[in-house]
């Protein structure tokens, strides 16, 4: 089962008109997209994914409404080129959901999951040259410490860093998994290397740098008087979407809808545990 985090909300926000066009930067299985082409009438969504394999998902599970979606493979730094490709200027709402899809976490040859034994890879478009495989094997072990300190806000960096590089050659997921619990043990229902792969996966596919692009373009991707939602996961993104609206916000450019920061009601935490964690943030492009 796919379920779509906060898509009451996210839908709200958006306040989408029956002719508009609409722009989902983050297709993953299609939830968010399929629910705005519902909504649509004469208007389109277009769907966008760096993951080749998540797009394929998508246009199977938003088959009923394939005559309002159009598909294009980019990542947040394409998506400019890709409305221009289309001949689209602007469009009347975005949506990016920054956080990873189950297909991609309980698919074990894509590398995300902690608890199948699976290649290193992490790689959210496979056309990409490196993989987590490459940093956790040839990083200098200082700045593995870092890169897992940082993007990962792990207090046991250095520790980790020191027992991975002990370790390699690292071969598989459930290796590096294991290695990293020999050092970091478990205190909670989280599993002491998930913020280390969190660190290694936003490293590989330069999540941040991706994010920034995305926040940068929207005043050039979204018209005035239309909206822009971003669901995040993780508190170092959530910082970034906060002052890149506020910097928008400041130069008179936009006005943020969110007054404080919008997170899943109880009902869809118990039905979606994964959901816990998701944070909203909206504004309007004036």
């Amino acid at each position: 089962m796919h379920y779509p985090v906060l898509l009451r909300e996210s839908l709200e926000f958006l306040a989408i008109r029956p002719g508009g066009t609409y722009l989902d930067c983050t297709a993953g299985l299609g939830g968010h997209t399929g629910a705005i082409a519902a909504r649509l009438e004469s208007g389109r969504v277009i769907a966008a994914d760096r993951d080749s394999d998540s797009l394929e998902m998508a246009r199977r599970n938003t088959a009923a409404h394939a005559q309002r979606i159009l598909f294009r493979h980019a990542a947040f730094s394409g998506l400019r080129a890709a409305l221009q490709e289309l001949g689209i200027e602007r469009v009347d709402g975005l949506v990016a959901d920054l956080g990873v899809s189950r297909f991609q976490l309980t698919e074990p040859s894509r590398g995300f999951s902690l608890m199948q034994e699976g290649p290193v890879d992490m790689r959210m478009d496979r056309t990409q040259g490196q993989t987590a495989a490459d940093l956790v094997n040839y990083l200098p072990e200082r700045a593995l410490s870092d890169l897992i300190f940082r993007l990962g806000e792990e207090r046991r960096a250095r520790s980790i860093a020191r027992a991975i590089v002990r370790a390699r050659p690292i071969r598989s997921t459930a290796h590096l998994a294991q290695v990293i619990e020999r050092v970091a043990h478990r205190t909670g229902r989280i599993h002491p290397a998930t913020r280390t792969f969190m660190a290694l996966r936003i490293a590989v596919n330069e999540e941040l740098t991706e994010l920034e692009s995305l926040l940068e373009a929207v005043p050039e991707l979204v018209r005035p008087g239309g909206r822009a939602v971003v669901i995040t996961f993780m508190s170092i993104e959530d910082r970034i979407v906060k002052h890149a609206f506020r910097a928008l916000a400041g130069e008179g450019r936009a006005t943020i809808l969110t007054k404080h920061v919008v997170t899943p009601a109880d009902e869809e935490i118990r039905e979606n545990p994964a959901s816990r964690s998701a944070k909203l943030r909206a504004l309007e492009m004036r």
